[in-house]
């Protein structure tokens, strides 16, 4: 038998610290439910792991609405819109004008470092820097221990456990025979952090000849960019000089545009597939953001997913242990899949229209043209992508 340092009784035991798991304990909190946050990381780890960021509307709003800050209307940027680049011309995407709604640039890493003070200035109990985490009898009485960074072991005991504990889930595991559903692509991002000034007020998402380019903002001096590149490229091997030669390539046009240029501060390949597992649910144990599915980067999905996730999630634990309504978790998978299935398919969407695929014959390089030609010139298609862009509505 375990001799335990210390053991520590609370309604909900939430594996992973990070933005999802964060929230969620902030929106229990305020629905009077309390949670202990659990996770391996430092939270110098997490707040100095630079990660890009699109914020949706009702991604902004539950920040806002469920008072954590409203730093993200200070320090973020509103988007309007977006900009579709091909042929070698820019064709704007209006999101107030087709659907009145805009979108915000603001890193993931600042979501984090919001959710954390919010959490820090209502008493949360947040667990950072442990190790060799375990879940345990999640079906029945779910308990989870794991190792302090003075090495003395901790239990702590919960009515429910919720996995939001990353692509690299353990929590995933427990669930009995999932189905999981996957789909890899044959290229990568190869992104880099430059300090110059903005090439453009808003993304440029850019269908080249020579692949994709996606030309993003951080600050006004530090810029983040991404093109397309193999799998299994090694960063080491691009000069600035040639990354920035690359980069000119992919956008230029007949419109003469070209990039702000500046010194490369970090650069990385991101691989990046399509995954989803259902159930997300096992007995008391359930699942949230990349924990249950990731999505590639192109439609900006990854992190709004996972608040969407949060926000069903803590309206069914409510019910469940605040209103005895042991029905409610039975609807979480089904309610969190809805979304994340339209999410799956508006990223595999926009990763399939602007990039170009390995073994792409004429055929199919001309028929991405007409496809996004049809989008920019047809109201209905520009608004669609607005939609999926900005947000669905949450019901």
């Amino acid at each position: 038998m375990t001799n335990y340092a210390s053991t520590t009784s609370t309604r909900v035991v939430i594996v992973g610290g990070g933005p999802a798991g964060l929230a969620l304990s902030h929106l229990l909190h305020v629905a009077g439910i309390d949670s202990v946050v659990l996770d391996n990381r430092t939270y110098h780890d997490i707040e100095t792991t630079h990660r890009a960021g699109i914020l949706e509307r009702d991604s902004v709003r539950l920040l806002l609405d469920s008072g954590v800050s409203d730093r993200v209307l200070r320090d973020g940027h509103e988007h309007q819109g977006i900009d579709l680049r091909f042929g070698g011309v820019s064709h704007r995407i209006d999101f107030q004008n087709l659907v009145g709604a805009s979108c915000w640039l603001y890193p993931q890493t600042d979501v984090f470092i919001d959710l954390h003070a919010a959490r820090t200035r209502d008493g949360g109990d947040l667990r950072y820097g442990i190790s060799d985490t375990e879940v345990a009898d999640h079906r029945n009485d779910p308990h989870v221990s794991y190792t302090d960074a003075d090495g003395a072991r901790h239990e702590v005991t919960a009515e429910l456990v919720v996995g939001a504990d990353g692509s690299r889930s353990i929590c995933r595991d427990l669930v009995s025979d999932p189905q999981r559903y996957f789909r890899e692509y044959p290229f990568a991002w190869f992104g880099i952090l430059a300090e110059a000034p903005q090439s453009a007020p808003e993304l440029i998402y850019t269908r080249s000849p020579h692949g994709f380019a996606l030309i993003s903002q951080r600050t006004p001096t530090v810029q983040r960019m991404y093109f397309q590149c193999a799998a299994d490229e090694n960063p080491d091997d691009w000069s600035d000089d040639r990354i920035w030669a690359e980069l000119q390539r992919r956008v230029a046009g007949e419109d003469g545009f070209t990039l702000k240029e500046g010194p490369i501060i970090q650069r990385s390949v991101l691989p990046f597939r399509s995954f989803v597992q259902s159930p997300m649910r096992d007995g008391k144990l359930l699942l949230a953001g990349d924990a249950a599915h990731t999505v590639p980067p192109t439609g900006a999905k990854g992190l709004n997913l996972a608040l969407a996730d949060v926000r069903v999630l803590a309206d069914v634990i409510e019910r469940a242990l605040l209103k005895n309504d042991d029905a409610a978790l039975d609807s979480y998978t089904a309610r969190a899949l809805e979304r994340v299935w339209k999410a799956q398919h508006f990223s595999y969407w926009m990763t399939t229209m602007l990039h170009h695929s390995p073994d792409a014959s004429d055929f199919d390089e001309l028929r991405q043209l007409g496809e996004l030609t049809t989008l920019v010139s047809s109201e209905a298609g520009s608004t669609y992508l607005a939609e999926g862009y900005t947000g669905w509505p949450h019901h």
